[in-house]
């Protein structure tokens, strides 16, 4: 019973960190094309959140330091990887490439997540768990409906495949930790390292770091610049990454990672909410073939979590 309720708070955990993320794309736009460099973006919208989660970070340690010291090199490499590299990689990609397409790349990273723990922790895919990435796999192809005729960027193209790899790195690192690290601690520390190595880079000149103050477009209306800003800190970042860690944590980073897909049947409907994109019936059988991609997947996990006979024990690399 325990194990089923862990599972369901897992999965909502899930849900809620792909639908606030898929905000993203639609409140950085307005900041790009006002003249905000990529990198700009990624620092704004990391930093503040993590300021805002420092002090319950602090909070949630409760004077276990110790913790954080002995998961110092999981927090450096959560905040380089799957929250710097990864943001910077995308909102890049976006520059060169249509949003799909650069999503799509992107999600590239949930095959390596299968392939990453196949190679190192021998967890070799079952026929469910394949099956059900070949559905969301065409699903995601359905849902950004990439028929359209169009030449793809080069330099576009290994921008959203770097989004792969940081995507894929957000789902293994988050599953990752000795259990006394909370997921307020790990989101906190690692958008801290993420933000304090961009503006290091961009100091540097290795990094464009240049924004505009002035007032931005979204939906055709005016506002402010920090409106996106605080929508992409708070709604964007905070949320769905302490939402991430927790779902990470509850149902592994395989499954996790599919559930994430949901994140673009996400973006579809927020596009249309705000911009009035309405879904074609191609993208409504995508996001119907994510949800069966997902479902396969879960119950693959399920199946293989129940006791097996004694003579048939499968043996398990922990």
């Amino acid at each position: 019973m325990r194990q089923r309720h862990t599972a369901g708070s897992g999965l909502g955990l899930a849900l809620l960190s792909a639908v606030t993320f898929a905000t993203s794309g639609t409140f950085a736009r307005p900041l790009i094309e006002a003249g905000w460099s990529a990198e700009a973006a990624v620092v704004a919208r990391i930093g503040t959140a993590a300021l805002v989660l420092a002090l319950p970070a602090a909070w949630s340690l409760r004077g276990r330091w110790r913790a954080l010291r002995r998961n110092a090199r999981l927090v450096g490499s959560y905040g380089l990887l799957a929250v710097g590299a990864a943001q910077v990689c995308f909102f890049n990609a976006v520059r060169h490439l249509p949003i799909g397409i650069a999503l799509l790349l992107e999600y590239l990273g949930i095959i390596l997540v299968v392939g990453w723990m196949w190679a190192a922790h021998g967890q070799r895919p079952r026929r469910r768990t394949v099956g059900g990435s070949v559905a969301a796999g065409l699903g995601l192809v359905l849902v950004l409906d990439l028929t359209g005729p169009g030449r793809l960027d080069p330099v576009g193209v290994l921008w959203g495949l770097g989004a792969a790899v940081g995507l894929a790195g957000y789902f293994v690192l988050s599953a990752r930790g000795d259990g006394d690290l909370p997921a307020m601690a790990l989101a906190s520390g690692g958008m801290a390292v993420g933000a304090a190595a961009l503006v290091a880079l961009g100091l540097l000149g290795a990094l464009p770091l240049h924004a505009t103050f002035g007032t931005v477009s979204l939906a055709g209306h005016r506002m402010p610049w920090s409106l996106p800003v605080a929508e992409l800190a708070l709604v964007a970042a905070v949320v769905p990454y302490v939402a991430g860690i927790g779902a990470a944590r509850a149902l592994g980073a395989r499954l996790a990672s599919f559930v994430g897909l949901t994140e673009v049947v996400f973006a579809v409907l927020v596009a249309w909410l705000v911009l009035g994109e309405l879904p074609t019936p191609v993208q409504l059988l995508g996001g119907a073939l994510i949800v069966a991609g997902v479902a396969l997947v879960r119950l693959d996990e399920l199946l293989a979590a129940r006791p097996a006979p004694v003579a048939a024990v499968e043996v398990v690399s922990c």
